[in-house]
């Protein structure tokens, strides 16, 4: 065995196929002998260092275009299927703390009939919970039971935020038409970025599932195969509701656009109001208020109050006369 430091490992697990499990190390994983009946989980970091690599590459017996799909910096969700196992990339939307709700990370899986090998670069919530569960004494009976049991975790992940994003979508057709623009116009664009990048990698996914079910494997059971059909039209039902949110979010935006508009018009029309009324009355003002010889009723006592109340009738009438052609 070669000498090294045994780092990339997050968690191993030895499967009894009887709905126990329990945590294994690496001396276990080396022999390579799950229980009889059961199989081994070999649940292991994103490879950036050597250590973890070299362990799938030398000793895992994984075929290398296998390790490098399952060490390949950024993939979309597929499935691959092999004489002697499959090959699964899933994403899933992480629900711990600080995380964005458009962070969708891949977990990579191996599946054998005695052994799984994931690999993933950050930790996922639906993994944490899963292993939480196999702690509890919930653990999957095959490999096949493992991964629908996983897939459902994730898509239960993805309801939530894609649920919590159709609400937003609501609350924004509703404040359309009272809220500041200004105000509303960054939360359309996030709804609508969040809504493209999650049916970038979720629409994918439901290919996947449908692919793995396919796998002919005694391993996986018609159970396991109908729960990943009902994961399958469940993201597909995601992908349908994220389209829904895009397009609504164009919507929104485009009655952002018109009220704008119609703000602008309101605003232009007081303008040229306004223009129509004090424009003869400026003129009349300015040529009263020449200083030159000539200015009627200049050396009249009663002549400044004759001009402001005919300028006052002509201000009246001019509004009057927009009123009635609708411009006020």
């Amino acid at each position: 065995m070669p000498d090294y430091d045994r780092e990339g490992l997050i968690s191993a697990w030895a499967f009894d196929g009887a709905g126990g499990a329990r945590r294994i190390g690496w001396e276990e994983i080396q022999r390579g002998q799950p229980p009889a009946g059961g199989f081994h989980w070999i649940n292991l970091q994103q490879l950036d260092h050597r250590h973890g690599r070299t362990w799938l590459a030398d000793e895992s017996q994984i075929d290398p275009s296998i390790v490098e799909s399952l060490t390949a910096a950024e993939t979309r969700p597929r499935c691959a299927l092999f004489d002697n196992g499959a090959f699964l990339n899933l994403r899933g939307i992480n629900l711990m703390p600080y995380s964005l709700p458009d962070e969708m990370h891949s977990v990579r899986f191996w599946v054998e009939p005695h052994r799984i090998v994931s690999v993933r670069k950050r930790a996922l919530s639906a993994v944490g919970d899963f292993e939480d569960a196999i702690q509890r004494g919930r653990a999957p009976r095959t490999p096949g039971e493992f991964v629908a049991d996983l897939s459902m975790r994730l898509v239960d992940r993805m309801d939530t935020v894609i649920t919590a994003l159709a609400e937003q979508a609501d609350e924004l057709e509703e404040k359309v038409l009272s809220a500041t623009l200004s105000n509303l116009s960054p939360k359309v664009s996030e709804v609508r970025r969040v809504a493209i990048i999650l049916r970038r990698y979720i629409a994918p996914q439901r290919e996947a599932l449908n692919h793995f079910s396919l796998e002919d494997a005694e391993w996986l059971s018609p159970r396991d195969r109908n729960r990943l059909r009902e994961a399958a039209d469940r993201v597909t039902r995601f992908a349908e509701e994220l389209d829904s949110v895009r397009d609504r979010a164009a919507v929104i935006y485009d009655q952002m656009v018109e009220r704008r508009a119609e703000q602008m018009n309101r605003s232009m029309l007081i303008l040229a109001a306004v223009t129509v009324i004090f424009a003869p009355l400026t003129l009349i003002t300015g040529l009263m208020g020449m200083n030159v010889e000539g200015i009627p009723g200049s050396q009249d006592p009663n002549g400044f109050w004759a001009v402001t109340v005919m300028a006052a009738m002509l201000g009246v009438g001019l509004v009057a006369w927009l009123r009635m052609i609708r411009w006020l």
